[in-house]
């Protein structure tokens, strides 16, 4: 894509584009990452479902063989052992009986009968409840401990997103800094800071611009979804010499995979920049912003 806007540094040579298309087959025409490869040069990276459908970009896939097992005359249906822990787990799944129900409930935490662990697979443990028998709790809250501690990670600026492709890539640490990079094997990593968090600041540029912006559901209710932090103090730039800035917009983004997150960096000015970071991961916090778009983790 060619006849872009005149570059001021290659003698108000157009600028160019090129757009690479990757099979994603969970995509939704996402852009994954703009980057300017060289002087006003830029490299568009768009995820699609659509190239999938042609062999020579879809996702190869390793082939399955089929297992078919056969037993010989006179064979249990499952090992005897397995049988055995079957057994034992019932009997230690029972509930206690007793002759009131007084008795029932002064059971008490350490007179529960022993748990054989290995008759568990690694997905469930057994856990006492209360003055309850030992029963078996399945580990399908983990997720959503794990997305709990990612979330508080993320918001305290210990856990930070990368992105980028070709030359430069992206750090985004939340609430603490925003840098561009280009790792080289010779020269080690050049950092050049594009902004600093200061909450102060953010405040005064929030009064004066949209920090939190909003979406209509189909059942009419109002949801929040997309927040913008302003992060200034970046290193000098050559061309204006002025700070470099950073207006970091957080979306939420609807995806199969939870964990997806997409980070760009466009360039509106010189110098000055928009971070687009987007992930099903932020719509669980977006709801927590309050007037100036600053997030918290709910309760």
């Amino acid at each position: 894509m060619g006849n872009g806007t005149p570059c001021t540094l290659k003698q108000n040579h157009p600028r160019s584009t090129s757009v690479l298309y990757v099979c994603h087959p969970e995509a939704k025409h996402e852009i994954l990452s703009v980057a300017e490869v060289t002087t006003c040069e830029y490299e568009v990276v768009v995820l699609t479902p659509l190239l999938c459908d042609h062999p020579k970009y879809r996702f190869k896939t390793s082939p399955v063989n089929a297992i078919f097992c056969q037993a010989l005359s006179g064979s249990p249906l499952q090992p005897q052992r397995l049988t055995q822990l079957d057994k034992e787990r019932e009997e230690q799944l029972k509930p206690p009986f007793s002759s009131s129900v007084s008795e029932t409930r002064e059971v008490r935490q350490d007179e529960a009968p022993p748990v054989r662990e290995e008759a568990f697979s690694s997905t469930h443990k057994p856990m006492t409840v209360g003055g309850q028998a030992q029963v078996t709790v399945g580990t399908t809250h983990i997720s959503r401990l794990t997305d709990e501690q990612l979330i508080k990670d993320f918001l305290s600026g210990s856990y930070c997103l990368h992105g980028g492709v070709g030359w430069w890539k992206y750090e985004f640490c939340y609430g603490k800094h925003v840098h561009q990079y280009h790792e080289d094997k010779e020269q080690g990593k050049n950092i050049v800071v594009v902004g600093s968090w200061n909450v102060e600041e953010h405040i005064d540029w929030a009064k004066k611009n949209v920090a939190r912006s909003y979406q209509l559901k189909e059942d009419g209710v109002q949801k929040v979804k997309l927040v913008s932090h302003f992060y200034g103090h970046g290193d000098v730039c050559d061309l204006t010499s002025k700070p470099r800035q950073v207006v970091v917009k957080l979306k939420c983004k609807e995806s199969e995979s939870p964990h997806a997150v997409t980070v760009y960096m466009l360039e509106p000015q010189t110098c000055q920049y928009v971070l687009g970071v987007e992930s099903p991961v932020i719509c669980k916090v977006l709801d927590t912003a309050d007037e100036h778009g600053l997030l918290s983790v709910s309760s």
